[in-house]
């Protein structure tokens, strides 16, 4: 069946942020993050060469990839994406590109791309990769450099160990790693339902479209998310926790806009939420949506036709908090009336 009859179908998903962030829970050296865990390492801000400590140190030995998805499949969700690789640059996916990856860089050794994949096909949810394609701190020309207000931590872009903006490329950093990893992650793993890019600025249209043609030769039935940038997506991702009262299309003028309506060539829409205040692990926030709050914002998107992503942060053990899970399988269980 068509991937976008079956997005509209699914209206219910499962997202998970992990990585290396998840292991410092919010707090470094007695300070503790403003807002989102995952930001950890720009808002402190820490250089690579201290966070590569947190690598050497992942070994999640609690981590298993069935439990995530039974736990997923259980609470009704239809398909699951998981964070590849976020802002920090540390790829949770063997990857050729770049040796900075949880089977080469980490004491893990293992393949967690793979391990969900296979996960996902035994209990029949779709499987969706997150990809941070523009930001890379840990590459000397990540992008966001041209974006300099609005974010989570010190800055867009690694402005702490790479300060002169002026010599900086992301043409670069797309070719030596963001292309080259993308392939990656459409050839590895068997079919991919959504790729779901993230905070377009630097990136050029003309890289966008690269992107786009990029997963389309691999994976032509794959989704791809507005946050690509440049207009070169499926389906149209909303602000983080956006709850709309009403349903619009917009014509929105920006290219490169993440938040708000814009028009979907496909009618698809999508809400990415949190069960708390931050998306990564954050051991000090109980900021716990309840099960009842659950039900009536999947109610809302869905009577709307907007897809429910509703996101879990990982320990850095590898457990899903138990609030979390007990909070997603009581609020199925409402919804389905019991």
């Amino acid at each position: 069946m068509d991937n976008r009859i079956l997005f509209k179908q699914a209206q219910y998903g499962m997202m998970a942020h992990w990585g290396l962030y998840s292991l410092l829970g919010g707090e470094y050296k007695g300070r503790r993050v403003r807002d989102y865990a995952e930001w950890i390492q720009s808002f402190m801000p820490i250089k690579n060469a201290e966070y590569e400590l947190l690598a050497r140190s992942f070994n999640p030995v609690y981590f298993n990839a069935d439990e995530w998805i039974r736990l997923a499949k259980d609470a009704g969700m239809k398909y699951f994406v998981f964070t590849s690789k976020h802002h920090d640059g540390f790829a949770l996916f063997r990857s050729s590109a770049d040796k900075y990856n949880v089977a080469d860089f980490s004491p893990f050794g293992r393949d967690v791309v793979a391990e969900l994949a296979e996960s996902c096909y035994k209990y029949g949810l779709k499987f969706g990769l997150y990809y941070s394609q523009e930001l890379d701190w840990h590459h000397p020309h990540g992008g966001g450099y041209t974006n300099l207000t609005g974010c989570s931590g010190t800055s867009w872009d690694n402005n702490w160990d790479f300060p002169d903006r002026d010599k900086k490329d992301f043409s670069i950093c797309f070719e030596e790693k963001i292309k080259p990893q993308v392939k990656e992650l459409v050839t590895n793993y068997g079919d991919i339902f959504l790729m779901w890019f993230d905070v377009p600025h630097t990136i050029t249209k003309e890289q966008s479209l690269e992107l786009n043609h990029l997963v389309k030769e691999y994976q032509p039935d794959c989704l791809i998310n507005s946050r690509i940038g440049n207009g070169a997506y499926d389906y149209v991702s909303l602000g983080d926790n956006e709850y709309p009262d009403e349903f619009r299309e917009d014509e929105n003028t920006d290219p490169n806009a993440i938040h708000g309506f814009k028009k979907s060539p496909y009618g698809l829409y999508e809400t990415a939420g949190t069960l708390n205040s931050s998306w990564g692990y954050k051991y000090y926030d109980n900021n716990w949506i309840s099960p009842e709050e659950i039900v009536r914002r999947r109610t809302k998107l869905n009577k709307m036709g907007i897809n429910y992503l509703l996101n879990v942060g990982p320990d850095g053990l590898g457990r899903i908090p138990s609030f979390s899970a007990e909070a997603l399988l009581r609020a199925n269980e409402i919804y389905n009336g019991k």
